[in-house]
């Protein structure tokens, strides 16, 4: 298992710079709450989940298998 940062940079600066004006909350959510500050609740199930490859809810990260 491997979690990377998304290949396309322009991705990768957009969220980056959206988390830093949210307080690291994630950019695609509207609540602000500790489910939602980045790594957020629902990619650390998707971590977990052995099964699971693929992009967190706003494209930042990628777990592989």
């Amino acid at each position: 298992m491997k979690v990377r940062l998304n290949e396309d940079a322009a991705v990768v600066a957009a969220i980056k710079d959206g988390l830093a004006k949210n307080d690291g909350y994630c950019p695609c959510r509207f609540d602000r709450t500790e489910d939602t500050k980045c790594v957020c609740k629902e990619f650390k199930e998707q971590i977990a989940d052995p099964e699971f490859e693929g992009y967190c809810h706003c494209l930042l990260y990628y777990k592989e298998k």
